[in-house]
């Protein structure tokens, strides 16, 4: 009998071979959003038909470019700034007539954003799974959240762990979403709070650094925003200062599963990160 399976996808292979959600987020504490409907490209700016001198500006930003989109959207585009910070950050939002007014905008002004900016990658040109998947969490969160404040993206790393979301702006990434738990996720990040299992980490931090606030979260059930505070980061040891004292936890790299990075591509080689509790110092 022939199967009519499809192929598997990587977000298909990388639950089924239990790769972790720590450590992964991407690394970004700076970004700018800007409103480009229509199809994008693999890479978003280089290949969705923006012209050229929108292209210089936005490859001279020194943070993280996205795209972002509403299907319902007509008319002005929207530019969103964010700095991502321990204790939350901030984010500001103008619209201006057109893309071709880009090069001419002051990216640092604009009205403060209160409350937090959903991104859910729907980047499908990127990974099917970002289609496949980010949609209909899209879709899901629509009802929950004002339409300021939720936008498809372009690419926000790592497909394989769609849904993907990045919340500004804290710098909050989040994978593997299940749709019934859209309304949940926007309960707490809107309270200032994290989605604990949910979690992939805090683009404010490098890898072994997101590992370690994660390891100490979960010590302390601390789901709070800025809860924390980076005290350290020697080699593997990484001190973070929690309400009730410090915690150093120690983190360490091991190998991941075999996964493939993209729909389609061969299974590589990963990197977990285990994260084990060496002093407390005054936790009671």
């Amino acid at each position: 009998m022939t199967s009519t399976a499809g192929p598997v996808t990587c977000a298909a292979s990388s639950l089924a071979g239990g790769e972790a959600l720590v450590g992964t987020a991407s690394v970004a504490s700076s970004w700018l959003l800007v409103e480009a409907r229509g199809a994008w490209g693999r890479d978003a700016v280089v290949d969705s038909g923006l012209a050229a001198d929108v292209q210089d500006v936005l490859a001279a930003f020194s943070g993280k470019v996205l795209l972002v989109r509403r299907p319902e959207r007509r008319g002005g585009v929207t530019i969103i700034r964010a700095d991502s910070e321990e204790s939350g950050g901030s984010a500001t939002r103008q619209e201006i007539g057109s893309l071709a007014d880009l090069p001419a905008t002051d990216f640092e002004s604009g009205d403060e954003v209160a409350g937090p900016v959903v991104l859910v990658c729907a980047h499908g040109r990127r990974d099917a799974c970002c289609a496949r998947l980010g949609l209909p969490l899209f879709d899901a969160l629509n009802a929950q959240l004002l339409p300021t404040h939720l936008w498809q993206s372009s690419h926000l790393g790592g497909h394989r762990f769609a849904p993907n979301v990045v919340v500004l702006p804290y710098g909050i990434q989040l994978g593997r979403i299940p749709l019934e738990r859209a309304a949940d996720v926007v309960a707490l990040v809107t309270a200032g709070r994290i989605p604990l299992d949910l979690y992939r980490g805090r683009t404010i931090y490098a890898p072994q650094v997101q590992a370690a606030e994660i390891a100490v979260r979960s010590l302390t059930g601390s789901d709070g925003i800025g809860d924390l505070r980076l005290v350290g980061h020697d080699g593997e040891r990484v001190t973070f200062a929690t309400p009730s004292g410090d915690l150093t936890v120690r983190v360490e790299q091991r190998p991941g599963p075999l996964v493939p990075a993209s729909c389609g591509a061969v299974p590589e080689p990963t990197v977990e990160w285990a994260a084990s509790l060496e002093s407390a110092a005054g936790v009671t």
